[in-house]
């Protein structure tokens, strides 16, 4: 008997990647489409899956904010995002009108740490964090096997961390247009390119900026041992691709800790074990969980 064929969203600001898989090593088909418009994107991403069903269940890994309740009346929806045109979009919706089959949702950060935990670098774990720290700053985490969520999705990435003493000097206010010098406001893509004119990975090995980052960087992961204590805290997005970078998060991280949590940073703080595939995979734990 063949395993189940699921339909794989990974839905970012710039573009959806999607694909069908009968497992995280089966991989049928994969292809990416822009991110445009709802009325552009949307229909694209159910043809692409329509042509290559019929398929057992569909997992939805998403930029945000979204809704995550199944209980809600807007859930599948994103709620009211930065990227223009998306507010109150039902992303699920027309997936299930289309194909017909169980739908799994969750945000991508929140899956690629899931799909982290299961089969990449946190398989044996007690809890997981994952950050992505790119266009913008996200984190999700999966404790005891189960995502966490409250009343809605975590939003890791609009935590305060103390204003490094360069930024208190120019009075660089961030760029986050909700909290202004949040974590994302300080330390994503954008908050980079906003106080040097250059992405991190263009600045001089010697630039103030690879510091003032790591800086951000660590006290997130920090802020995560102290509520977590996870056993793995997986750090993903193009700005961590940054050389050094980890390295220097770590560092930062063990001096802030002062040797106070169990969890050594320099052992805990990763890269994503299963590279660039983490939200799509996270997909695939999402459609196996809708299936089931």
């Amino acid at each position: 008997m063949s395993k189940p064929l699921y339909g794989l969203v990974e839905a970012g600001g710039t573009k959806f990647v999607l694909g069908v898989a009968r497992g995280p090593d089966e991989i049928v088909a994969t292809t990416r489409i822009a991110t445009t418009t709802p009325a552009e994107t949307i229909p694209a991403m159910c043809d692409w899956l329509a042509g290559h069903g019929p398929l057992a269940a569909v997992g939805v890994a998403t930029f945000g904010p979204v809704e995550v309740d199944r209980c809600a009346p807007l859930w599948g929806h994103i709620l009211a995002t930065p990227k223009a045109g998306w507010s109150n979009t039902d992303l699920v919706g027309p997936l299930v009108a289309r194909l017909g089959c169980p739908v799994g949702l969750d945000t991508d950060v929140t899956a690629a740490a899931h799909a982290e935990y299961r089969w990449g670098a946190g398989p044996g774990q007690p809890a997981v964090l994952y950050f992505t720290i790119g266009p913008g700053i996200g984190g999700g985490a999966v404790i005891g096997g189960n995502p966490l969520a409250g009343v809605s999705h975590p939003e890791m990435g609009h935590m305060r961390p103390l204003l490094h003493p360069a930024d208190v000097a120019s009075g660089f206010a961030g760029v986050c247009p909700f909290h202004g010098t949040c974590l994302e406001g300080l330390a994503s893509g954008p908050a980079v390119l906003a106080r040097y004119g250059l992405s991190l990975s263009d600045l001089p090995q010697d630039h103030e900026g690879h510091a003032v980052i790591a800086s951000y960087i660590a006290h997130a992961v920090v802020t995560a041992q102290a509520m977590f204590e996870p056993g793995r805290i997986v750090l993903g997005g193009g700005v961590m691709a940054t050389p050094g970078l980890i390295e220097r998060v770590r560092a930062e991280a063990e001096t802030l800790g002062n040797g106070y949590f169990r969890g050594k940073a320099s052992e805990i703080v990763v890269l994503p074990g299963l590279g660039d595939r983490s939200g799509l995979l996270g997909a695939l734990a999402l459609a196996e969980a809708a299936l089931s």
